[in-house]
């Protein structure tokens, strides 16, 4: 390997990149650069501009006119920041989410494209070559939580979700047959007949693979979202995957017009009953039922959005 090799696989993936916006004018109105603060700002969990300046290494002035620009377009608010009132939190409007969701599907639609020209057989080598540079060039780093992301379901996610539910809820609990069953159907669901609009799976991903999932979905009761099927992966756990999950789903539902929260746990699932209740779940009644080859109790919990916030 020498410098020359990286300069070289440089050029040529560069050149890979400028062909899937050719014509395309993927992050128009935007700059590539105004592009990227936006997705940081939509994934991130660290929205201070010193930690934005820093993530991304731009200068300051710079900076500083992208965030103008973006809050007279509508698309930002920044208020004093809640862990050093000598800095501006920044957060995107609706409008700001609309605009990165609307880039961020262009640029998934671009590469898809790209991924048409490569067969079946040469992708999992191709996601192995990547995972490798990734890794190498990490130098061993630990992951970080900044570098876990949000993002919308793909092509198989929703079938990881019934997957992991399974294999991980019947490794730590003993949950038969029935409980993937479920959230087949859960998931099935949601595929076959979801409204856009009002209601939202999220894909937690570390270094391109998934490690978590929650889902936002309508009640039968009137005003009310209810979230489903929490999952944070065990050798992820401890990064905030989970409140970052929660926190997207309880912003989306607010946002979106919903007045309460409401969703259905077991008591034996002790971790996450801790992120509800930090996000300001309140247990409305349980009751015992065997379920899954358990013995459960059953617990119905309730976070009205009006009275909180993130």
């Amino acid at each position: 390997m020498t410098v020359q090799d990286i300069r070289s696989f440089n050029r040529f993936y560069t050149n890979v990149i400028g062909a899937l916006d050719y014509g395309r004018h993927l992050y128009a109105p935007y700059t590539l650069t105004e592009s990227r603060v936006l997705y940081e700002l939509a994934h991130s969990t660290r929205t201070d501009a010193a930690d934005l300046r820093a993530e991304l290494s731009l200068d300051s002035g710079y900076l500083s006119r992208i965030l103008n620009k973006f809050e007279q377009d509508g698309l930002i608010e920044r208020t004093p920041s809640e862990r050093d009132p000598r800095r501006r939190r920044i957060t995107l409007t609706p409008r700001g989410r609309e605009t990165a969701d609307l880039l961020a599907e262009r640029a998934r639609e671009s590469v898809a494209s790209l991924l048409d020209a490569v067969s079946p057989a040469d992708r999992p080598r191709l996601a192995d070559a990547m995972r490798t540079i990734r890794t190498i060039l990490a130098d061993g780093r630990a992951p970080r939580p900044e570098d876990v992301l949000l993002r919308a379901p793909g092509p198989g996610d929703l079938g990881w979700i019934v997957q992991r539910n399974a294999a991980l809820y019947s490794a730590e609990f003993g949950f038969n047959a029935d409980y993937e069953g479920l959230v087949a159907r859960i998931v099935a669901d949601f595929a076959e007949d979801h409204d856009p609009h009002l209601e939202r799976v999220w894909i937690a991903e570390l270094d391109g693979r998934p490690v978590g999932c929650v889902m936002c979905v309508r009640d039968e009761t009137p005003g009310a979202a209810r979230l489903r099927l929490l999952l944070v992966e065990p050798d992820t756990r401890g990064l905030g995957i989970g409140d970052r999950l929660v926190s997207a789903c309880a912003e989306f539902a607010r946002g979106v017009g919903y007045r309460e929260m409401v969703l259905w746990t077991n008591n034996i699932l002790s971790a996450a009953r801790r992120i509800y209740q930090r996000h300001g779940f309140v247990l409305v009644d349980e009751k015992p039922h065997r379920s899954f080859g358990a013995d459960l109790i059953g617990q119905n919990w309730r976070m009205d959005l009006h009275d909180t916030q993130e």
